[in-house]
Protein backbone atom coordinates (compact mmCIF):
# COMPACT_ATOMS: atom_id res chain seq x y z
CA UNK A 1 0.00 0.00 0.00
CA UNK A 2 1.28 3.47 -0.65
CA UNK A 3 1.15 5.27 2.15
CA UNK A 4 2.84 8.77 1.03
CA UNK A 5 3.09 10.89 -1.88
CA UNK A 6 4.72 13.99 -2.75
CA UNK A 7 5.22 15.53 -6.36
CA UNK A 8 7.13 18.83 -6.99
CA UNK A 9 7.47 20.77 -10.53
CA UNK A 10 4.88 18.75 -12.47
CA UNK A 11 2.50 19.67 -14.98
CA UNK A 12 0.24 22.23 -12.72
CA UNK A 13 1.68 21.39 -9.33
CA UNK A 14 4.50 23.42 -7.96
CA UNK A 15 4.35 21.26 -4.92
CA UNK A 16 2.09 18.76 -3.70
CA UNK A 17 3.35 18.58 -0.04
CA UNK A 18 3.33 15.47 1.35
CA UNK A 19 0.04 13.49 1.28
CA UNK A 20 -1.03 10.99 3.30
CA UNK A 21 -2.72 8.32 1.41
CA UNK A 22 -4.89 5.47 3.43
CA UNK A 23 -7.24 2.20 2.39
CA UNK A 24 -9.25 4.23 0.42
CA UNK A 25 -8.32 7.60 -0.72
CA UNK A 26 -10.11 10.20 -2.56
CA UNK A 27 -9.49 13.54 -4.57
CA UNK A 28 -12.01 16.03 -5.19
CA UNK A 29 -12.41 19.14 -6.76
CA UNK A 30 -12.90 21.86 -9.66
CA UNK A 31 -12.03 20.36 -13.24
CA UNK A 32 -8.60 21.65 -14.10
CA UNK A 33 -7.35 21.83 -10.81
CA UNK A 34 -4.67 19.02 -10.78
CA UNK A 35 -6.05 16.20 -9.11
CA UNK A 36 -5.47 14.01 -12.70
CA UNK A 37 -2.03 15.39 -12.61
CA UNK A 38 -1.81 13.26 -9.07
CA UNK A 39 -2.95 9.96 -9.94
CA UNK A 40 -0.70 10.89 -13.70
CA UNK A 41 2.09 10.48 -11.21
CA UNK A 42 1.52 7.01 -10.63
CA UNK A 43 1.13 6.41 -13.96
CA UNK A 44 4.12 7.54 -15.24
CA UNK A 45 6.41 5.40 -13.14
CA UNK A 46 4.17 2.23 -13.26
CA UNK A 47 4.29 2.40 -17.27
CA UNK A 48 8.48 3.05 -16.57
CA UNK A 49 8.55 -0.14 -14.64
CA UNK A 50 6.55 -1.92 -17.30
CA UNK A 51 8.41 -0.90 -20.35
CA UNK A 52 10.68 -3.32 -22.17
CA UNK A 53 13.56 -4.61 -20.39
CA UNK A 54 15.88 -2.98 -23.75
CA UNK A 55 14.33 0.27 -23.14
CA UNK A 56 17.19 2.10 -20.53
CA UNK A 57 15.39 5.94 -20.81
CA UNK A 58 15.29 7.41 -17.39
CA UNK A 59 11.76 8.07 -17.14
CA UNK A 60 8.27 6.96 -19.43
CA UNK A 61 6.35 9.96 -20.33
CA UNK A 62 4.45 7.95 -22.66
CA UNK A 63 3.05 7.32 -26.35
CA UNK A 64 -0.58 6.73 -27.48
CA UNK A 65 0.27 3.47 -26.41
CA UNK A 66 1.02 3.73 -22.91
CA UNK A 67 -1.03 4.04 -19.52
CA UNK A 68 -0.84 7.95 -20.00
CA UNK A 69 0.54 10.17 -22.67
CA UNK A 70 2.37 13.22 -21.22
CA UNK A 71 4.21 14.26 -24.15
CA UNK A 72 7.78 14.86 -22.94
CA UNK A 73 9.47 16.48 -19.68
CA UNK A 74 9.26 19.97 -21.74
CA UNK A 75 5.91 19.60 -21.70
CA UNK A 76 5.39 18.12 -18.40
CA UNK A 77 7.11 20.26 -15.98
CA UNK A 78 5.81 23.04 -14.30
CA UNK A 79 4.73 26.08 -16.30
CA UNK A 80 7.13 24.74 -19.26
CA UNK A 81 10.27 25.67 -16.96
CA UNK A 82 13.04 23.46 -18.01
CA UNK A 83 15.07 25.00 -15.45
CA UNK A 84 13.51 23.25 -12.85
CA UNK A 85 12.96 19.98 -11.92
CA UNK A 86 10.47 16.57 -11.62
CA UNK A 87 10.42 15.43 -8.55
CA UNK A 88 8.33 12.49 -6.80
CA UNK A 89 8.81 10.97 -3.93
CA UNK A 90 6.72 7.95 -2.08
CA UNK A 91 6.91 5.43 0.39
CA UNK A 92 4.73 2.02 0.60
CA UNK A 93 4.38 -0.94 2.79
CA UNK A 94 5.71 -3.82 1.49
CA UNK A 95 3.58 -7.32 1.56
CA UNK A 96 6.05 -8.83 4.01
CA UNK A 97 8.64 -7.89 5.86
CA UNK A 98 11.96 -8.09 3.43
CA UNK A 99 15.79 -8.30 4.28
CA UNK A 100 18.26 -6.19 2.26
CA UNK A 101 21.98 -6.55 2.12
CA UNK A 102 23.03 -4.08 -0.90
CA UNK A 103 27.00 -3.68 -0.47
CA UNK A 104 30.34 -5.98 -0.91
CA UNK A 105 31.91 -5.95 1.98
CA UNK A 106 34.59 -3.69 0.92
CA UNK A 107 31.76 -1.37 -0.02
CA UNK A 108 29.99 -1.29 3.04
CA UNK A 109 33.41 -0.22 5.08
CA UNK A 110 34.47 2.78 2.52
CA UNK A 111 30.39 3.78 2.38
CA UNK A 112 30.47 3.64 6.22
CA UNK A 113 33.87 5.90 6.82
CA UNK A 114 32.66 8.38 4.52
CA UNK A 115 29.45 8.75 5.63
CA UNK A 116 30.78 9.42 8.96
CA UNK A 117 33.04 11.65 7.42
CA UNK A 118 30.59 13.53 5.49
CA UNK A 119 28.20 13.47 8.95
CA UNK A 120 25.68 11.27 6.35
CA UNK A 121 22.98 8.92 7.88
CA UNK A 122 25.13 5.28 7.33
CA UNK A 123 23.14 2.91 4.88
CA UNK A 124 26.00 0.08 5.58
CA UNK A 125 24.77 -3.37 6.89
CA UNK A 126 22.02 -5.69 5.83
CA UNK A 127 18.75 -4.76 7.35
CA UNK A 128 14.75 -5.84 7.28
CA UNK A 129 11.90 -3.78 6.75
CA UNK A 130 8.53 -4.08 5.81
CA UNK A 131 8.61 -0.29 4.99
CA UNK A 132 10.67 1.93 2.18
CA UNK A 133 10.51 5.28 0.83
CA UNK A 134 11.76 6.12 -2.60
CA UNK A 135 12.42 10.13 -4.11
CA UNK A 136 13.98 10.97 -7.38
CA UNK A 137 14.76 14.47 -8.60
CA UNK A 138 15.27 14.19 -13.12
CA UNK A 139 16.54 17.51 -14.97
CA UNK A 140 16.36 18.36 -18.40
CA UNK A 141 19.23 20.83 -18.97
CA UNK A 142 20.04 22.00 -22.55
CA UNK A 143 23.50 20.42 -22.46
CA UNK A 144 21.89 17.34 -22.67
CA UNK A 145 19.02 15.32 -22.35
CA UNK A 146 16.55 14.32 -19.73
CA UNK A 147 18.42 12.25 -17.29
CA UNK A 148 18.66 11.68 -13.55
CA UNK A 149 19.95 14.22 -11.07
CA UNK A 150 19.54 11.97 -7.77
CA UNK A 151 17.46 9.27 -6.64
CA UNK A 152 17.60 7.67 -3.01
CA UNK A 153 15.84 4.57 -0.94
CA UNK A 154 14.70 4.79 2.50
CA UNK A 155 14.14 2.66 5.46
CA UNK A 156 14.87 4.26 8.99
CA UNK A 157 18.23 5.74 9.28
CA UNK A 158 19.27 3.21 6.36
CA UNK A 159 19.65 5.37 2.98
CA UNK A 160 20.74 4.46 -0.52
CA UNK A 161 21.21 7.25 -2.93
CA UNK A 162 22.63 7.95 -6.12
CA UNK A 163 23.34 10.89 -7.35
CA UNK A 164 25.49 13.43 -9.73
CA UNK A 165 29.71 14.00 -8.96
CA UNK A 166 30.00 17.64 -7.95
CA UNK A 167 31.59 18.16 -11.21
CA UNK A 168 28.63 16.56 -13.09
CA UNK A 169 30.93 14.49 -15.10
CA UNK A 170 29.34 11.26 -13.60
CA UNK A 171 27.54 9.90 -10.62
CA UNK A 172 28.39 8.32 -7.05
CA UNK A 173 26.52 6.12 -4.51
CA UNK A 174 26.12 7.94 -0.89
CA UNK A 175 28.32 10.81 0.25
CA UNK A 176 30.78 12.38 -2.53
CA UNK A 177 33.86 9.77 -2.66
CA UNK A 178 35.08 7.36 -5.09
CA UNK A 179 32.73 4.53 -5.55
CA UNK A 180 31.63 5.80 -8.92
CA UNK A 181 28.44 4.09 -10.52
CA UNK A 182 28.92 4.50 -14.44
CA UNK A 183 25.62 3.99 -15.91
CA UNK A 184 22.19 4.92 -14.74
CA UNK A 185 19.58 2.56 -15.05
CA UNK A 186 15.64 4.44 -15.33
CA UNK A 187 14.46 6.43 -12.66
CA UNK A 188 14.35 3.90 -10.04
CA UNK A 189 17.37 1.83 -10.06
CA UNK A 190 21.12 1.61 -11.80
CA UNK A 191 22.35 -0.52 -15.03
CA UNK A 192 25.68 -1.35 -13.53
CA UNK A 193 25.22 -4.39 -10.92
CA UNK A 194 29.37 -4.99 -10.77
CA UNK A 195 31.48 -4.86 -7.96
CA UNK A 196 30.45 -1.64 -5.71
CA UNK A 197 26.79 -3.25 -5.45
CA UNK A 198 26.39 -6.87 -4.25
CA UNK A 199 23.00 -7.02 -4.77
CA UNK A 200 20.88 -4.00 -5.68
CA UNK A 201 17.85 -6.33 -6.98
CA UNK A 202 16.08 -6.25 -4.21
CA UNK A 203 15.01 -2.77 -3.81
CA UNK A 204 14.17 -2.49 -7.31
CA UNK A 205 12.71 -5.80 -7.15
CA UNK A 206 10.30 -3.95 -4.41
CA UNK A 207 9.53 -0.85 -6.34
CA UNK A 208 8.80 -2.81 -9.31
CA UNK A 209 6.48 -5.08 -7.49
CA UNK A 210 4.52 -2.05 -6.12
CA UNK A 211 3.50 -0.79 -9.54
CA UNK A 212 2.83 -4.50 -11.17
CA UNK A 213 0.46 -4.70 -8.24
CA UNK A 214 -1.07 -1.33 -9.57
CA UNK A 215 -4.34 -1.44 -12.09
CA UNK A 216 -5.41 1.73 -13.64
CA UNK A 217 -9.22 2.03 -15.18
CA UNK A 218 -9.48 5.38 -17.00
CA UNK A 219 -12.71 7.72 -17.19
CA UNK A 220 -13.74 6.71 -20.34
CA UNK A 221 -14.39 2.87 -20.47
CA UNK A 222 -15.50 0.76 -23.96
CA UNK A 223 -18.60 1.04 -25.55
CA UNK A 224 -20.63 -2.19 -25.26
CA UNK A 225 -20.35 -4.75 -28.17
CA UNK A 226 -22.94 -7.44 -29.63
CA UNK A 227 -19.84 -9.90 -29.36
CA UNK A 228 -16.56 -10.33 -27.53
CA UNK A 229 -14.08 -12.36 -28.31
CA UNK A 230 -11.81 -14.66 -25.46
CA UNK A 231 -9.34 -16.88 -27.12
CA UNK A 232 -8.37 -18.70 -23.34
CA UNK A 233 -5.98 -15.61 -22.43
CA UNK A 234 -5.49 -14.03 -18.56
CA UNK A 235 -5.11 -10.65 -18.74
CA UNK A 236 -3.26 -9.19 -16.16
CA UNK A 237 -6.02 -6.83 -15.84
CA UNK A 238 -9.22 -5.44 -17.50
CA UNK A 239 -7.62 -2.65 -19.33
CA UNK A 240 -7.41 1.70 -19.07
CA UNK A 241 -10.73 1.11 -21.09
CA UNK A 242 -12.25 -1.78 -19.82
CA UNK A 243 -11.46 -3.62 -22.69
CA UNK A 244 -10.38 -6.84 -21.51
CA UNK A 245 -13.37 -7.09 -19.24
CA UNK A 246 -15.07 -10.07 -20.69
CA UNK A 247 -11.67 -11.95 -21.00
CA UNK A 248 -10.99 -11.40 -17.47
CA UNK A 249 -14.91 -12.54 -16.58
CA UNK A 250 -14.12 -15.25 -18.46
CA UNK A 251 -10.88 -16.27 -17.31
CA UNK A 252 -11.83 -15.89 -13.38
CA UNK A 253 -14.21 -19.01 -13.91
CA UNK A 254 -11.09 -21.21 -15.16
CA UNK A 255 -8.79 -19.87 -12.00
CA UNK A 256 -11.20 -17.89 -9.84
CA UNK A 257 -14.47 -19.88 -9.86
CA UNK A 258 -16.90 -17.56 -8.21
CA UNK A 259 -17.00 -14.31 -9.64
CA UNK A 260 -19.91 -14.16 -11.42
CA UNK A 261 -22.34 -14.25 -7.91
CA UNK A 262 -20.05 -11.46 -6.91
CA UNK A 263 -21.05 -9.52 -9.98
CA UNK A 264 -24.19 -10.48 -10.09
CA UNK A 265 -24.87 -9.30 -6.48
CA UNK A 266 -23.47 -6.28 -6.78
CA UNK A 267 -25.29 -5.46 -10.22
CA UNK A 268 -28.78 -6.39 -8.39
CA UNK A 269 -27.45 -3.97 -4.74
CA UNK A 270 -26.73 -1.40 -7.62
CA UNK A 271 -30.37 -1.92 -9.19
CA UNK A 272 -29.07 -2.08 -12.54
CA UNK A 273 -29.95 -4.97 -13.77
CA UNK A 274 -31.32 -8.57 -12.33
CA UNK A 275 -29.00 -10.44 -13.53
CA UNK A 276 -26.46 -11.15 -16.59
CA UNK A 277 -25.11 -14.18 -18.77
CA UNK A 278 -21.91 -14.67 -20.62
CA UNK A 279 -22.06 -18.01 -22.86
CA UNK A 280 -20.02 -19.08 -26.01
CA UNK A 281 -21.68 -18.07 -29.11
CA UNK A 282 -23.26 -21.59 -31.26
CA UNK A 283 -21.97 -19.92 -34.41
CA UNK A 284 -18.10 -18.86 -33.42
CA UNK A 285 -15.86 -20.94 -31.44
CA UNK A 286 -14.16 -17.73 -29.42
CA UNK A 287 -17.39 -15.41 -29.80
CA UNK A 288 -19.34 -14.41 -26.50
CA UNK A 289 -22.11 -12.86 -26.12
CA UNK A 290 -22.96 -10.85 -22.76
CA UNK A 291 -27.04 -11.12 -22.28
CA UNK A 292 -28.85 -8.90 -19.27
CA UNK A 293 -32.19 -8.93 -18.14
CA UNK A 294 -33.59 -5.57 -16.95
CA UNK A 295 -35.90 -7.43 -14.08
CA UNK A 296 -37.04 -11.17 -13.05
CA UNK A 297 -39.54 -11.65 -16.21
CA UNK A 298 -37.39 -9.31 -18.66
CA UNK A 299 -36.46 -10.83 -21.23
CA UNK A 300 -32.67 -11.27 -21.83
CA UNK A 301 -31.32 -8.28 -24.23
CA UNK A 302 -27.82 -7.45 -25.17
CA UNK A 303 -25.46 -5.22 -23.24
CA UNK A 304 -26.00 -2.60 -26.46
CA UNK A 305 -29.78 -3.03 -25.57
CA UNK A 306 -30.12 -1.63 -22.06
CA UNK A 307 -28.82 2.06 -20.39
CA UNK A 308 -25.27 3.30 -20.88
CA UNK A 309 -24.43 3.20 -17.29
CA UNK A 310 -24.59 -0.67 -17.17
CA UNK A 311 -21.40 -0.87 -19.49
CA UNK A 312 -19.87 1.99 -17.67
CA UNK A 313 -20.15 0.67 -14.19
CA UNK A 314 -19.28 -3.02 -14.96
CA UNK A 315 -15.64 -2.46 -15.78
CA UNK A 316 -15.11 -1.18 -12.07
CA UNK A 317 -17.00 -4.27 -10.45
CA UNK A 318 -15.12 -6.74 -12.62
CA UNK A 319 -11.89 -5.19 -11.89
CA UNK A 320 -12.68 -4.63 -7.83
CA UNK A 321 -12.96 -8.53 -8.15
CA UNK A 322 -10.77 -10.04 -10.63
CA UNK A 323 -7.01 -8.49 -9.45
CA UNK A 324 -5.47 -10.33 -6.56
CA UNK A 325 -6.04 -9.16 -3.07
CA UNK A 326 -3.70 -6.59 -1.93
CA UNK A 327 -3.53 -5.03 -4.64
CA UNK A 328 -3.77 -1.03 -5.74
CA UNK A 329 -6.56 0.03 -7.90
CA UNK A 330 -6.45 4.21 -8.99
CA UNK A 331 -10.28 4.70 -10.76
CA UNK A 332 -10.63 8.16 -12.23
CA UNK A 333 -14.45 9.04 -12.06
CA UNK A 334 -15.60 6.07 -11.32
CA UNK A 335 -19.55 7.30 -11.36
CA UNK A 336 -19.60 8.34 -14.92
CA UNK A 337 -22.86 7.98 -16.55
CA UNK A 338 -24.16 6.54 -13.39
CA UNK A 339 -27.76 7.93 -11.73
CA UNK A 340 -26.93 9.87 -8.08
CA UNK A 341 -28.02 6.55 -6.07
CA UNK A 342 -25.78 4.17 -8.13
CA UNK A 343 -22.99 6.35 -7.65
CA UNK A 344 -23.96 6.34 -3.29
CA UNK A 345 -23.62 2.45 -4.12
CA UNK A 346 -20.32 2.41 -5.84
CA UNK A 347 -19.04 3.70 -2.54
CA UNK A 348 -20.30 0.42 -0.71
CA UNK A 349 -18.82 -0.90 -3.14
CA UNK A 350 -15.09 0.25 -2.71
CA UNK A 351 -15.27 0.01 0.91
CA UNK A 352 -16.39 -3.73 0.95
CA UNK A 353 -13.37 -4.34 -1.32
CA UNK A 354 -11.02 -2.08 0.71
CA UNK A 355 -12.12 -3.94 3.36
CA UNK A 356 -12.83 -7.53 2.31
CA UNK A 357 -9.44 -8.22 -0.55
CA UNK A 358 -7.69 -5.61 0.72
CA UNK A 359 -7.10 -3.47 -1.85
CA UNK A 360 -5.95 -0.20 -1.73
CA UNK A 361 -8.30 2.09 -3.74
CA UNK A 362 -6.90 5.73 -4.57
CA UNK A 363 -9.79 7.28 -6.67
CA UNK A 364 -10.62 10.90 -8.69
CA UNK A 365 -14.10 11.82 -8.82
CA UNK A 366 -16.79 14.56 -8.83
CA UNK A 367 -19.11 13.01 -7.27
CA UNK A 368 -20.92 14.57 -4.48
CA UNK A 369 -23.38 11.47 -3.72
CA UNK A 370 -20.27 9.30 -3.36
CA UNK A 371 -18.89 11.54 -0.96
CA UNK A 372 -21.59 11.52 1.50
CA UNK A 373 -22.30 7.70 1.49
CA UNK A 374 -18.87 7.37 2.47
CA UNK A 375 -19.23 10.63 5.25
CA UNK A 376 -22.20 8.23 6.23
CA UNK A 377 -20.43 4.65 6.35
CA UNK A 378 -17.95 6.25 8.83
CA UNK A 379 -20.41 7.57 11.17
CA UNK A 380 -21.68 4.03 10.86
CA UNK A 381 -18.56 2.90 11.82
CA UNK A 382 -18.61 0.76 8.06
CA UNK A 383 -15.19 2.30 7.95
CA UNK A 384 -12.85 3.84 9.90
CA UNK A 385 -12.32 7.39 9.06
CA UNK A 386 -8.56 6.36 9.20
CA UNK A 387 -8.94 4.59 6.67
CA UNK A 388 -9.79 7.13 4.81
CA UNK A 389 -7.83 10.19 3.21
CA UNK A 390 -10.28 12.85 1.31
CA UNK A 391 -8.34 15.97 -0.30
CA UNK A 392 -9.73 18.95 -1.95
CA UNK A 393 -7.68 20.29 -5.29
CA UNK A 394 -8.22 23.63 -6.47
CA UNK A 395 -6.28 26.08 -8.32
CA UNK A 396 -5.02 29.92 -8.50
CA UNK A 397 -3.26 31.52 -11.03
CA UNK A 398 -2.18 28.15 -12.88
CA UNK A 399 -0.79 26.70 -9.65
CA UNK A 400 -2.50 23.79 -8.07
CA UNK A 401 -3.50 23.52 -3.83
CA UNK A 402 -4.60 21.18 -2.35
CA UNK A 403 -6.07 20.50 1.10
CA UNK A 404 -6.74 17.12 2.93
CA UNK A 405 -10.55 17.17 4.83
CA UNK A 406 -10.61 16.85 8.15
CA UNK A 407 -12.67 13.80 8.68
CA UNK A 408 -13.89 13.32 12.77
CA UNK A 409 -15.11 9.79 13.77
CA UNK A 410 -18.59 10.97 12.81
CA UNK A 411 -18.07 11.39 9.45
CA UNK A 412 -18.31 15.00 9.27
CA UNK A 413 -15.97 17.16 7.64
CA UNK A 414 -14.93 19.63 9.99
CA UNK A 415 -12.84 21.94 6.96
CA UNK A 416 -15.57 21.69 3.95
CA UNK A 417 -14.17 24.14 1.01
CA UNK A 418 -16.61 26.76 -0.20
CA UNK A 419 -18.41 25.78 -3.15
CA UNK A 420 -17.31 22.17 -2.63
CA UNK A 421 -19.97 20.58 -5.26
CA UNK A 422 -21.19 24.14 -6.44
CA UNK A 423 -23.26 26.62 -4.62
CA UNK A 424 -26.27 24.03 -3.64
CA UNK A 425 -27.82 26.48 -1.09
CA UNK A 426 -26.95 29.77 -3.41
CA UNK A 427 -28.99 28.40 -5.32
CA UNK A 428 -31.77 27.51 -3.30
CA UNK A 429 -32.12 30.76 -1.76
CA UNK A 430 -31.66 32.98 -4.63
CA UNK A 431 -34.78 30.86 -5.88
CA UNK A 432 -36.41 31.12 -2.49
CA UNK A 433 -36.35 34.94 -2.97
CA UNK A 434 -37.51 35.58 -6.70
CA UNK A 435 -39.95 33.06 -5.86
CA UNK A 436 -41.36 35.40 -2.59
CA UNK A 437 -40.98 38.58 -4.94
CA UNK A 438 -42.89 36.96 -7.88
CA UNK A 439 -45.76 36.43 -5.43
CA UNK A 440 -45.88 39.44 -3.72
CA UNK A 441 -45.82 41.31 -7.26
CA UNK A 442 -48.41 38.62 -8.85
CA UNK A 443 -50.78 39.56 -5.15
CA UNK A 444 -50.16 43.18 -5.36
CA UNK A 445 -51.62 43.21 -9.01
CA UNK A 446 -54.52 41.25 -8.43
Amino acid sequence: MITELRVQNFKSWKDTGTLQLAPLTGFFGTNSSGKTGILQTLLMLKQTVERRPEWNEVIDFGDERTLVNLGSFDESIHQHNTDLNLEVGLSWQLPEKRGFDLLTEQANLRYSRAARRYGEKQSSGPFETDALSFAVSIENKKARPVSLNKFSYTSGEHVFEVSRNRDRSGYALGPPYSLSVSQLFRCYGILDRGSTLKDFTPLMDAFESLFHRSYYLGPLREYPRTRYTWRGNHPEGIGQDGSDMIPSILSSRVRLPGIDKQLGEWLQKLDLIHAYSLNPTPDAETAYELLVQKHKNSPKVRLTDVGFGVSQVLPVLVLCHYVPEGSILILEQPEAHLHPKVQSELADLLIAVAKNRKLQIIVESHSEHLLLRLMRRIAEEEISADDTAFYFCDIKDGVSEIEQLEVDAYGNITNWPPDFFGDTTGDLVAKTKHEMERKRIEKEGV
